[in-house]
């Protein structure tokens, strides 16, 4: 008599482990995911809507014409600031350079750009100093289209190598936190 109801009884529990197996996975990622919420953004910078920045003419110090779309195909850091560069428009250049020599191979991917919303002279000292960094005058309609906190100045903007704006670094970055961000975008980007 034991022996016929042995069998009975693990046919019964069968379809209860085999719904248990399937049920458990979802119901234990609901309680780490409510218990344990996922941190809100990887990126360091602030993510912004795509889009491209308006074709303004531009002017390098030379009095050369300048057109952004020249560097598309490439990662763009872009800064603005007036021309007399003050500490902390020095602070920005220092860290998109270094920034993008971090990058080791993949530096060649992108570029630096200053756009000085003024008229007054660049210091050569400072050019030679950031050389490779594209230095061109940029009037208020590309400025204004920069979003920024206050002010664009405060800032260290992204462009992807389509040409659209999509980051902007918090004022006084982290360029550590900077590289982590670029690394990420260039190691699964197949542009620029």
């Amino acid at each position: 008599m034991t022996t016929p109801e042995l069998p009975r009884r693990r046919g019964r529990w069968t379809p209860a482990l085999i719904l248990a197996v399937c049920v458990l996975p979802f119901v234990a990622s609901y309680l780490v995911y409510y218990l344990w919420p996922p941190q809100s953004r990887m990126n360091y910078g602030a993510l912004i809507e795509p889009r491209p920045l308006p074709a303004a003419p531009l002017a390098r110090l030379d009095g050369s014409r300048f057109s952004l779309a020249e560097l598309k195909g490439r990662w763009v850091m872009l800064q603005v600031d007036a021309s007399g560069c003050a500490q902390a428009c020095r602070r920005k250049l220092y860290h998109m350079r270094q920034v993008r020599l971090t990058q080791g191979r993949e530096m060649s991917r992108i570029e630096r750009v200053w756009l000085v919303r003024d008229v007054g002279p660049v210091e050569t000292v400072l050019l030679r100093e950031y050389d490779g960094t594209h230095v061109a005058r940029a009037g208020s309609a590309t400025i204004a289209a920069l979003p920024a906190e206050r002010d664009a100045a405060d800032h260290i903007y992204l462009i992807d190598p389509l040409g659209n704006l999509m980051l902007r670094f918090p004022k006084e970055a982290d360029p550590s936190r900077m590289k982590k961000d670029l690394e990420r975008l260039l190691k699964v980007s197949k542009r620029g």
